[in-house]
């Protein structure tokens, strides 16, 4: 079996390596031993089961970069980097036509989507990788376009929990919004309330202390105008296991969108559920 080429981004963030680790036990890839990192990053390699991964800082990654294509080619880039970096990102893997899943959240979706389709290039964008949770999503957007104000005159509340690392509003929480809009409820990102806090999780949410350092609990909650009715959808994922199955069938998705020769072109995470 030809094992498809990955690169993982992000290394040493937590995600990352947590991507990483299952990588390098999946037969279906060879992991290729470079990430890139942030330039706060010191260190020249992360070993992690015997393998040193090599760290590549943005003042040398057009260098490096260049370098490990001409030794294998192409490969699938993963990318858990940090939403700042995510757009520069983007516009370095389309120049160097590298196709990538990009896993991180936040930036400026529409400038990433933009860049990918004028680029060379195919990529899976999504703002959860986790395939149940997107499955959830998908049901809620079948629900908002069949049923649309269904839940007109309901009041949401939205809570959201993710560890203390989180830069930014959960993706998914933003995506459920635009549904909850759709079935009738006035609703906007800043209003969702975010938790960053390990004791708050603890105490007030319940979030075992083994899982504060990685966790995502949500809890969307409708209650109707006279307050009689109330609604509640959940989903509390801990550690960060669920992401790897959902980037990794994303990547084996990409790969085979290359190898039909498609670019420019940006997939979803239901693409690669129905694919």
């Amino acid at each position: 079996m030809n094992r498809i080429k990955i690169m993982i981004n992000g290394v040493p963030g937590h995600v990352a390596t947590s991507i990483l680790l299952n990588a390098l036990q999946d037969e279906r890839f060879e992991v290729l031993p470079w990430s890139l990192t942030g330039p706060e990053i010191t260190e020249p390699v992360y070993s992690i089961q015997n393998v040193d991964i090599r760290l590549i800082r943005p003042d040398s990654r057009n260098r490096i970069i260049d370098s490990i294509k001409q030794e294998h080619g192409t490969w699938i880039t993963i990318d858990y980097t940090h939403p700042s970096a995510i757009n520069d990102n983007a516009e370095f893997y389309c120049a160097k036509d590298l196709p990538f899943v990009m896993g991180t959240t936040g930036g400026d979706r529409g400038k990433l989507h933009a860049t990918v389709e004028k680029s060379a290039i195919p990529a899976v964008i999504a703002p959860n990788m986790a395939k149940q949770i997107v499955g959830f999503q998908a049901m809620m957007e079948y629900g908002a376009r069949t049923f649309p104000n269904l839940f007109k005159g309901y009041t949401l509340e939205i809570h959201e929990s993710h560890q203390q690392g989180k830069a930014d509003t959960s993706g998914t929480a933003k995506a459920m919004v635009r549904y909850f809009n759709d079935l009738g409820i006035p609703f906007s990102n800043e209003d969702i309330h975010q938790e960053r806090n390990p004791e708050n999780q603890k105490t007030a949410w319940g979030i075992p202390e083994k899982y504060l350092s990685g966790h995502a609990w949500h809890t969307y909650s409708l209650t109707s105008a006279d307050q009689t009715v109330n609604f509640v959808f959940k989903h509390n994922v801990n550690g960060r296991e669920i992401y790897s199955g959902g980037t990794f069938d994303a990547a084996e998705f990409l790969d085979r969108q290359v190898k039909k020769g498609e670019h420019g072109r940006v997939f979803t995470m239901i693409d690669v559920l129905k694919g």
